[in-house]
């Protein structure tokens, strides 16, 4: 099971980075501008990060 470690890290920073942002947007009151927005672009960071995640083996498919 070889893997392509970029796109595993890349992917796994996506995650944690983005769910921090989503978290802090929404339980905390930080002045952040247009926190639903922010929170939705941090969503689709996080679908971006577990597809590279999951096309991070040889030869696998999502």
């Amino acid at each position: 099971m070889a893997t392509n470690t970029g796109r595993l890290v890349v992917g796994g920073v996506l995650l944690v980075v983005c769910s921090i942002v989503v978290l802090v947007a929404g339980f905390l009151d930080t002045p952040i501008p247009y926190p639903t927005g922010v929170a939705a672009v941090a969503t689709l960071g996080m679908v971006v990060g577990t597809l590279l995640v999951g096309l991070s083996e040889k030869d696998a498919a999502v």
